[in-house]
């Protein structure tokens, strides 16, 4: 058992290591982009948490989704958070998994090349990338994604915000005049994110979500995770206007956003190399493998590989009255 835990020990060690090899190699060319998609997402944050400064509490808006789902309460609103952190978390580890498994299918640095592409706020500058490594030949028209229609959206129209921290009498429902620029560019985080009020159309944790479940929908092998994903999507819709954190119309505005932004985006985007095509050449030891499964199969190996000289066997059939009789002529012998 020490045995064999060592070995499988050494293996896994050796595709760790091969893997931080290609990977590396990959980060050293498209840095620029996944730093170019992080600073979105700052940027993203950022004007989220501009708009906190104007907003105005007021009273709750009239919601369907309010009237047809009972509201969870200011003690249960965890659960719609804790929801979209397994969802992150386990889609955050399924993109490393290349590095201990060993069928994969994607590379960790371009899957979230594409991820991001899908979140950050414009793509001028992939899809410049792109048009230069002439992976496509037409210029992308769609130079937006989901946050930057998002940050449009919530600045365009500002409603009073339905979360409980958000609403008339809360003190966080409104923050005071900020002291410094240094205030404002901090963020606050992470409070400032969690009690953010105001940018309400359309919702932020069902980008992330829908930007994840679409991504494994098409890069990921695993039937039943791909319908796991939906189901909790739809879950995911259903508490966060049970927890009075978003209207209806953020959630729904939101699924047919971001559905069509991946579907546009992905035609106009280089598609990702397939990894499970990849041949490996074979070693020797592979080779005569493979040449053994080919004799046993009855499929031959190359009879020019074989130039040994032979000496060659002269058969004579003749038949009399008392039977046949074979008469054997052995050249050079």
């Amino acid at each position: 058992m020490t045995l064999y835990i060592r070995r499988e020990a050494s293996k896994l060690w050796k595709r760790v290591c091969s893997e931080v090899t290609t990977e590396i190699g990959l980060l050293a060319e498209n840095w620029k982009y996944l730093l170019a998609g992080l600073l979105c997402q700052y940027i993203h944050g950022l004007a989220a948490r501009g708009v906190h400064y104007i907003h105005r509490p007021g009273p709750t808006l009239q919601d369907l989704g309010y009237i047809a789902l009972p509201e969870l309460g200011q003690d249960k609103s965890y659960i719609s958070e804790t929801v979209f952190t397994c969802v992150f978390l386990s889609f955050l580890l399924w993109t490393f998994h290349p590095f201990i498994m060993k069928s994969k299918k994607i590379y960790t640095v371009l899957i979230w090349c594409r991820v991001l592409a899908f979140l950050v706020v414009s793509l001028p500058f992939s899809l410049c990338y792109f048009k230069k490594k002439k992976l496509f030949s037409r210029p992308a028209p769609f130079k937006q994604a989901c946050q930057f229609l998002r940050v449009i959206t919530f600045y365009a129209t500002q409603l009073p915000g339905p979360n409980y921290h958000c609403r008339e009498g809360s003190e966080l429902a409104t923050l005071p005049r900020p002291h410094s620029v240094l205030e404002v560019l901090l963020i606050n985080f992470p409070r400032g994110v969690i009690y953010g009020c105001g940018d309400l159309i359309f919702s932020s944790h069902m980008i992330f979500t829908l930007v994840f479940v679409l991504t494994y929908q098409k890069y990921g092998s695993k039937r039943f995770i791909k319908l796991l994903g939906w189901v909790i999507a739809i879950l995911q819709s259903l508490l966060i206007i049970a927890s009075r954190k978003h209207y209806t119309v953020d959630v729904v505005v939101a699924w047919y956003t971001v559905n069509l932004v991946v579907f546009f985006l992905d035609k106009k985007l280089p598609e990702l190399p397939d990894r499970t095509t990849v041949l490996l050449p074979l070693s020797s030891k592979d080779r005569t493998k493979e040449e053994n499964h080919k004799l046993l199969n009855g499929n031959g190996v190359d009879p020019t590989a074989d130039r040994r000289p032979r000496a060659q066997v002269n058969v004579k059939i003749y038949e009399d009255s008392n039977g046949v009789h074979n008469d054997n002529a052995t050249n050079g012998a």
